[in-house]
Formats: C-alpha cells, sequence, structure tokens
C-alpha cells in the first residue's frame, strides 16, 4: 500500500522539533513563515536546511533573493509561531508590528528569538511541491538565554527537566 500524505502526517506528529520562522526579502517585499523543516546539515562549511511550500510567498522570495533568516523561537513565542503559520495571513505584512533586526544579508530576524541565524542559499533541490535549500550561515546572533518552543503532536510543549 502507498504512503499517502495523510498516513505521513500522521507519522509525523510522532516526531518533536523545535519551531522556527524563516524570513526573506526580495525587491523591498518581506516575509515570513513558520516552519520546523530546519536544521543542521554541516558545521564546517557551517550549512543548514529548510524545506519551504511552493506555494508561499516566503518561498518566492528566498527563490528570488537567494537569502533566509532563520529566527529560532523560545518558550512563549506560540503567539509569533501561529503568526507567521497562517495560509489566511499569507498575504498581510506578517513582520508589522514586531521588532526586527539586520545582520549580513538585510533580511529581518525576529528580536527576543532564542538565536538568529543569516543565511545565503548555496543549493536548493525542487521537489514537486516545495523546494529543499541547503544554505550557508553567514552570522549568528544569540538573543538571552531560554528554553526553546517545541512542537509536538500539533501542541506546543515545554521542556522540563
Amino acid at each position: 500500500m502507498p504512503v499517502s500524505a495523510e498516513m505521513l502526517r500522521q507519522a509525523m506528529r510522532n516526531w518533536t522539533t523545535g519551531v522556527s520562522v524563516v524570513t526573506s526579502c526580495a525587491n523591498g517585499v518581506c516575509h515570513g513563515m513558520t516552519v520546523n523543516s530546519f536544521t543542521s546539515v554541516s558545521l564546517d562549511p557551517p550549512l543548514v536546511t529548510v524545506t519551504l511550500n511552493r506555494n508561499t510567498r516566503t518561498q518566492a522570495l528566498v527563490a528570488q533573493s537567494g537569502v533566509f533568516g532563520v529566527t529560532i523561537l523560545r518558550e512563549g513565542q506560540e503567539a509569533i509561531s501561529k503568526r507567521f503559520a497562517g495560509h489566511s495571513t499569507e498575504a498581510v505584512d506578517r513582520l508589522a508590528g514586531l521588532e526586527t533586526f539586520h545582520l549580513v544579508t538585510g533580511v529581518p530576524l525576529l528580536k527576543d528569538g532564542l538565536v538568529a541565524l543569516d543565511c545565503r542559499v548555496v543549493y536548493e533541490y525542487p521537489l514537486p511541491n516545495s523546494v529543499l535549500y541547503i544554505a550557508e550561515v553567514l552570522a549568528i546572533q544569540s538573543g538571552e538565554p531560554g528554553q526553546p518552543l517545541v512542537y509536538h503532536n500539533r501542541t506546543y510543549h515545554k521542556l522540563v527537566r
């Protein structure tokens, strides 16, 4: 029996992830989206990967500019995660009213995250409905120490010691 999208979605609900927001800009337009398909793939050189759905404004901006930022969210930032996750807000300015900063590429990074990474795409792999990007990390800025926002089975969780 072939694996359906729903079967894989159900299986992946068992995978616990951190939550991050990917942002990008091109031609004066900036946008971002919540992702959990983000990970480090190499320390030397410093490379990360993210997969973005083709039907998103953020993916279009990354394709145009070749750069993106990643802000790893901290515990208590569920509202920011939800703000950047909604399909209904794809056409609005999700960054409006939020404090941002820039490092090297000029992409907006969210203030108050655990850490922010500024990245330049070095490889891209087209998939049927998305694009897998591998990017060099050009700069990193850590925020105040804290716990990450954690996502498991369609719910936010807190780490406990």
